[in-house]
């Protein structure tokens, strides 16, 4: 019977041993990649044109596609173990996933449409939607099944606007059409900036009115309060920060690419290249085997605070970009 009972002992240990280290492995995250490379490629073996917004547009398939094949696949919506156990990599997932769904909207509404009042391609009409369903949905239909959906009319719209005989089919590189989209992306990253310097807590003044006298809000709010991430969620918003800093870093030099004559007449390539250094430092190798939380200039570190502030840097000329592209 002891012997039985051993013999049951060490099989769930070497069970759990397998689980610790596959575990592991899925969460690694993926490596970066040249996004111009990766559409030079890409062309070559469809037989494509790379044109305006070839890059663009491979660089977000890409990065939609390597949320489902990176190793383990999509996490998020697991149920069974290791994965259901894990936390850091499905975070890590819903942030590049926010990324992938602002800009596959961007292209709907914008890149793709000349004006206001001009219809919308029918495959980024299909796409868009896809990548809206719920992160964790796992049965009919499953997370991955729709982005996978959403990533086929991608390439169908790819291979339409390669196509120079289809007139109907267009990518605009227009400094309007890129500054609704980096509006987009200054609003992700203040949220994760604010997210993350609140693992130590703050007493944060009320601004949601300032600056317009007559303005109102439909309930009351403290004058002040304090804010501060619970510490079961702060590794997670860490790692969705290096989700979304990953996927952004992806797309921007994607756009740097498309957008270059629009960047050169507004003389505001250096300010491109500011924000992708910053970005760059976001995903610097964390040797911390846990995301460490300390106080301010306590003896400890605390990550989150050297995220937020590469993040704010890199959100701070954001904004710089988007006023340079404004004016004319």
């Amino acid at each position: 019977m002891n012997e039985h009972k051993g013999k049951i002992a060490g099989g769930i240990a070497l069970l759990l041993a397998i689980f610790y280290f596959v575990a592991v492995y899925w969460s690694m995250e993926p490596a970066r990649f040249n996004v111009i490379d990766t559409a030079n490629a890409e062309a070559q073996a469809r037989g494509e044109k790379v044109v305006v917004g070839y890059t663009t547009t491979t660089t977000l398939i890409k990065v939609a596609e390597t949320l489902l094949n990176k190793p383990g696949g999509y996490l998020s919506n697991d149920v069974l173990p290791p994965s259901v156990l894990m936390d850091n990599m499905p975070a890590w997932e819903y942030g590049a996933l926010e990324m992938v769904r602002d800009l596959a909207l961007s292209m709907r509404k914008d890149f793709s449409r000349s004006q206001s009042q001009s219809t919308e391609h029918p495959s980024l009409k299909k796409a868009q939607p896809q990548f809206n369903i719920g992160s964790t949905e796992w049965m009919w239909p499953s997370a991955e099944g729709e982005y996978q959906q959403g990533i086929q009319y991608l390439y169908d719209y790819r291979a339409h606007i390669a196509d120079q005989k289809d007139a109907n089919s267009q990518f605009y590189a227009r400094a309007d059409n890129l500054r609704g989209w980096l509006k987009e992306a200054e609003k992700r990253l203040g949220s994760l900036s604010q997210r993350l310097s609140a693992s130590v807590g703050q007493d944060r003044v009320n601004t949601d009115l300032a600056g317009d006298s007559a303005a109102h809000q439909a309930t009351y709010a403290p004058i002040s309060s304090e804010v501060k991430t619970s510490w079961w969620q702060i590794d997670d918003v860490f790692y969705e920060s290096r989700g979304a800093t990953w996927a952004l870093l992806h797309f921007l030099k994607a756009v740097e690419h498309d957008f270059a004559d629009v960047l050169e007449k507004k003389n505001a390539r250096i300010s491109l290249n500011q924000i992708v250094r910053e970005l760059e430092a976001t995903q610097e190798t964390v040797w911390s085997p846990i995301i460490l939380n300390g106080n301010g200039f306590g003896f400890v570190a605390n990550h989150s605070l050297v995220m937020a502030n590469y993040i704010s840097r890199a959100n701070a000329a954001l904004i710089e970009l988007s006023e340079l592209l404004a004016q004319g």
